[in-house]
């Protein structure tokens, strides 16, 4: 991974997240769980052929990351249809939440194909998890994080379930890319539709928050995504209990 930017090793106060974009756009708005869930399970039995390869680059390299960290429980937010299980430490203990029921059931299928792994794979709003808190060593999201209704409480759960001083891994679209801005302006009128947030900012959804971030690397097609490897710095505010 490349090293942490500048901004993060100087210790900079991280912007508002309610600020204004620098393209002048207002901030994404939530998406319904509900269009989301529609979404995805049309995608169900294809999303394999449209997104597998194209962003596999992507998912291997997050993979890497966390085998890397040899932790002993991994959770997946968004596990979809699967495509990362295999990719996972042998030894640890694997989780793996969904929205969508047909996508989960096709990851089911992946997991018995890999005999003698604990793989646990639950249809669950990873907006309300119903893990312990400090459950996880290693917290994943594939390609999650601009489509789920409210990015700030997926962010909040995800560090809740996470042990203190664990390891989260996103992987990503964040807008502001040259290469890829006509897409970004061509999808945002239909996020509601397609599932999926364009119009989505690194500052406004990592930097904002007082985790601590390590290291940044770009992936998948000129540089269409980013794997983000973050410390889970956390106080008691991140609990359960400090939020009822």
């Amino acid at each position: 991974m490349s090293s942490t930017p500048q901004a993060a090793q100087s210790g900079k106060s991280a912007p508002d997240a309610h600020a204004a974009r620098h393209d002048g756009a207002p901030p994404p708005s939530a998406m319904p769980e509900d269009s989301v869930v529609r979404a995805y399970d049309r995608y169900a039995s294809l999303y394999d052929f449209v997104f597998g390869s194209v962003l596999e680059p992507g998912r291997r390299a997050m993979t890497q990351a966390a085998a890397a960290l040899q932790p002993a429980s991994v959770l997946e937010v968004g596990v979809g249809t699967g495509l990362t299980l295999a990719g996972y430490p042998a030894h640890s203990r694997v989780v793996g939440v969904d929205l969508s029921p047909d996508m989960l059931e096709r990851a089911r299928q992946r997991a018995a194909a890999l005999p003698g792994r604990d793989i646990a794979l639950h249809v669950m709003n990873a907006e309300a998890m119903d893990f312990p808190d400090d459950s996880f060593d290693c917290v994943t999201l594939p390609y999650v994080l601009s489509v789920t209704p409210q990015p700030s409480r997926l962010v909040a759960e995800v560090r809740r379930v996470c042990r203190p001083d664990g390891t989260i891994l996103i992987v990503n679209h964040f807008s502001g890319s040259r290469f890829w801005w006509l897409m970004e302006r061509a999808v945002r009128s239909m996020a509601d539709r397609v599932g999926f947030r364009s119009d989505f900012g690194f500052e406004e959804h990592i930097l904002v928050h007082d985790w601590q971030l390590q290291a940044v690397q770009s992936v998948n097609l000129f540089g269409l995504s980013r794997l983000v490897m973050l410390r889970n710095t956390k106080g008691p505010r991140n609990s359960r209990d400090s939020r009822d």
